[in-house]
């Protein structure tokens, strides 16, 4: 990972010297200016010659710039534009473009002077994000196509107010990098049990994990859960992690928490109700639910979260076998509803049902929000560009969306209704596990909402669903193609700005 300081402003004598400009900036000031001065004006009229206004996502690089009596100087000079408003999101988006420039130099100096802390910590934020890479089984990698960049200095006259701001968002992108990894793993490395021993290598940051195996899954009734992992030779499990960050060291009785849950189907198959096999390999990434959470909670402890929060994820393999679940069968889920299995493939709404239930029953939590790579009906009908959001509480749904705006992890609400309820009904059990294709997304979610009990008084919860956002197949912003930890961020920010003190 990327080394990120904040130190006082010197001209480099190597490497990069990156100069983020705002759009219709007057002058150039801090190193920018002294840069340009010692270079006999270049840096200016180079820019001038590019036509370069500091537009959002604009870029100039002026190579190897001559200084007055041969001084020693930087390899080049990066000016980068913020836009018309100087925001942290502006300062994000620029710092995820400049690495692109800039990652064959080995050290980097960003003349931040002219930036608010907070703003100039966001644009270290956005190079390191867009950093990440998994690189764990490459073994004739040539050295020149690996990226050189080693350290990045933020020079700004307020770098302790900047190292303030600087600190939760490192403890965030950790969380990022963690989940990031989780979902990239091949599936033969990263089952059910090595994900929950992953897990509970995060004691180290403060978090209880408590781990169940089959014998404790039966005891709790999660036949759902069970169901789904009986064709496979890897078992289940499931994950309890809680932060503790508000009650800790208080007297008294601890505050509810906040929960959230997700899917962790490490491979699906699909089961007895088998994919299609190309692209099947993707299918290692059906676990970014179970894997925003993991980074998630990981995050909250690394940045001192002042809340108590608990982190929940069911582990499973969906594997067709000899003692694989079939189409037909009824499992009884912890909640004691029936649920007829029609396809093995609408495998995780099941594993949701468990934990939902075991969620609710021991914590009481203050609301509940699930993530799930769940289907592709929200891929059809909203792309890659947004995850499907299904709520029966609104101020928690505009809170999510506000959030996810926010950190750039756009959601867009869907409905829920008792005409999709009555698709999932079952001729011989409480519901089925699929309503048909029309509104395939909102059957499923119909079904996740009806493990949420509301008879002692209402439950905010809320149903993301991520298929279409968990993995992307080219470069985005700040996250470069292969898993995004699509959740996390909005989900952080959501409990900072609401659920926190």
């Amino acid at each position: 990972m990327i080394d990120i300081a904040f130190v006082k402003p010197a001209l480099p004598r190597h490497g990069a010297l990156v100069l983020p400009i705002g759009e219709g900036a007057e002058a150039l000031g801090g190193l920018a200016q002294a840069v340009d001065a010692a270079s006999g004006g270049a840096v200016q009229r180079a820019l001038t010659a590019a036509n370069f206004k500091g537009r959002k996502g604009q870029s100039c690089t002026i190579w190897a710039p001559a200084l007055a009596d041969g001084a020693a100087g930087p390899a080049r000079i990066v000016a980068i534009g913020l836009g018309k408003e100087v925001t942290a999101e502006a300062a994000e988006a620029a710092g995820g473009a400049l690495y692109g420039v800039i990652q064959a130099e080995r050290e980097a100096v960003v003349s931040a002077e002219a930036l608010p802390p907070p703003v100039a910590a966001a644009l270290g934020m956005g190079l390191l994000l867009r950093s990440y890479r998994f690189d764990r089984y490459r073994t004739t990698e040539k050295e020149e196509d690996k990226p050189k960049l080693e350290r990045l200095s933020i020079a700004t006259d307020a770098a302790s107010a900047a190292k303030a701001a600087w600190a939760p968002l490192r403890a965030v992108a950790d969380g990022v990098f963690l989940t990031r990894d989780l979902v990239t793993e091949p599936p033969n490395i990263l089952n059910p049990p090595e994900m929950a021993e992953r897990c509970r290598a995060l004691e180290s940051l403060g978090l209880t994990v408590e781990i169940m195996g089959p014998k404790e899954l039966k005891k709790l009734g999660m036949g759902a859960i069970l169901g789904v992992a009986q064709g496979s030779a890897q078992e289940p499990r499931m994950v309890v992690m809680q932060w503790n960050g508000a009650s800790k060291g208080k007297k008294g009785t601890a505050q509810r928490p906040v929960a959230f849950i997700g899917k962790g189907v490490t491979f699906d198959t699909g089961g007895i109700s088998i994919k299609p096999a190309a692209g099947m390999e993707d299918m290692k990434w059906d676990m970014a639910g179970a894997g925003a959470v993991i980074g998630l909670m990981a995050a909250l402890a690394g940045r001192k979260a002042k809340v108590d929060a608990v982190g929940l994820v069911g582990l499973v393999e969906n594997m067709p076998s000899g003692s694989a679940q079939r189409p037909g069968d009824v499992v009884t889920t912890a909640s004691g509803q029936t649920v007829e299995v029609i396809n093995t493939d609408a495998e995780g709404r099941l594993v949701l049902a468990d934990v939902l239930h075991y969620c609710q029953t021991r914590f009481a939590p203050r609301f509940m929000i699930d993530l799930a790579t769940l289907t592709g009906a929200i891929i059809i009908a909203l792309g890659h560009e947004h995850a499907g959001l299904f709520s029966n509480d609104d101020e928690l749904a505009g809170r999510i969306m506000a959030a996810g705006k926010a950190v750039g992890e756009a959601c867009w609400r869907m409905p829920l209704g008792e005409a999709y309820d009555k698709q999932i009904k079952s001729e011989i059990a409480d519901m089925k596990n699929v309503g048909g294709r029309p509104g395939g997304s909102i059957s499923a979610a119909q079904f996740i909402q009806r493990f949420v009990d509301t008879k002692a008084g209402p439950m905010p919860w809320a149903h993301l669903d991520i298929a279409g956002t968990a993995w992307s197949g080219k470069d985005l912003a700040t996250s470069p193609k292969g898993a995004t930890a699509f959740g996390l961020r909005l989900l952080d920010r959501l409990v900072a700005e609401h659920y926190e003190g």
